[in-house]
């Protein structure tokens, strides 16, 4: 197959977090009305979050969840328990209002846009829509590579444009989702082959599968690992496996970090697109806030390769940017009490000591 060696791609830099507000932040933390430490992981998710913005007084402004869709060859061999349809069904339920991601934005006041990466039927033209399509879904990538590598780049691309879009809209707080039914076996062949985990550490359930479908899902994803088993560097792995959703979503984090945007990081396979942007920059994690432990096997092991502390445990497993919407009150909750809580010096507070 073709590399991206071929097909060069322009990637934007990231700079490292500012270390030298940190003696500041912590001084604003410790002076408001309360126990030292007594908000416990709100105060270093406040700490993040200042040295992110670059502020000790932070204000999160127009938070979105884009979600991107698409289809992957690879459901054809069997891997899922729902058919490739799902995914446009999916995505006009996603338009109509009636999916959980719909519900847990409209609860919190969130933006919410749906892009279309690369689904395989054809989808309407509809409002909240965008058609960044590069591709009627991916190829089976146990037969051929799931993508070129110009396709793979136009989807990074893709989604970099949409980052960019919302941050000229004043956006600086994002999650991204996912829809793209057997993208979780793209994803668990993503992590195997980056991690060095074993296959059977990274594939799950899904969308529900049985043991026997588990079982079956493994075998054809082993045979597509062993096919591709020359591919190593982090593009050309996106490429073989990847879908036109993850690879969009690789671009998205990395021009969200870029922009210096607070990035709400969902389930298995949002970390999965995160964990191919970190092998190309690895500075785009000091950016993002781990929302959730999936119930999908192979995620609590992804977490762990980022050292990652999530906010919530929940048992989510549906995608969607569900456990980003989610955990977004948290992360209000840490810059408002960092913004708007009392000080011990200007409150006529006495402090404890100790």
């Amino acid at each position: 197959m073709s590399t991206f060696t071929d097909t060069p791609l322009q990637l934007p830099p990231i700079a490292p977090l500012d270390d030298s507000l940190r003696a500041a932040l912590q001084a604003a933390i410790d002076d408001k009305t309360k126990p030292p430490g007594s908000l416990g992981r709100l105060e270093s998710l406040a700490m993040q979050i200042g040295l992110i913005r670059g502020e000790t007084q932070p204000v999160l402004t127009r938070p979105t969840i884009i979600v991107f869709a698409g289809d992957h060859g690879v459901a054809d061999a069997g891997v899922s328990a729902f058919p490739p349809e799902v995914t446009a069904q999916m995505v006009l339920n996603f338009l109509g209002g009636g999916a959980a991601i719909n519900v847990f934005t409209r609860q919190h006041g969130m933006v919410l846009e749906v892009v279309d990466a690369g689904v395989r039927a054809p989808l309407p033209a509809a409002p909240g829509l965008v058609n960044c399509r590069v591709a009627d879904g991916t190829r089976n990538f146990v037969e051929e590579a799931a993508m070129t590598p110009a396709q793979a780049g136009a989807a990074i691309q893709a989604g970099m444009a949409r980052v960019l879009r919302h941050a000229e809209q004043g956006t600086n707080v994002i999650g991204f989702g996912e829809m793209g039914i057997a993208n979780t076996s793209a994803a668990a062949c993503l992590m195997s082959r980056l991690t060095g985990l074993p296959l059977a550490d990274c594939a799950g359930r899904g969308t529900g599968l049985d043991d026997a479908g588990v079982a079956r899902k493994r075998e054809i994803l082993e045979r597509a690992l062993a096919r591709h088993a020359e591919v190593t560097a982090p593009l050309d792995v996106l490429a073989a496996f990847g879908g036109f959703e993850i690879a969009a979503m690789t671009g998205a984090y990395l021009a969200a970090a870029a922009c210096r945007m607070v990035i709400l990081v969902d389930g298995f396979i949002a970390s999965a697109a995160l964990l191919v942007a970190a092998r190309i920059d690895p500075t785009v994690l000091q950016y993002c806030v781990f929302s959730h432990c999936s119930d999908e096997r192979g995620h609590k092991a992804l977490l762990a390769e980022f050292g990652a502390e999530p906010l919530l445990a929940l048992n989510l497993r549906l995608g969607e940017g569900t456990g980003a919407a989610l955990a977004w009150p948290l992360v209000a909750s840490a810059a408002a009490f960092l913004k708007e809580m009392a000080t011990f010096s200007g409150a006529g507070v006495s402090a404890g000591t100790a």
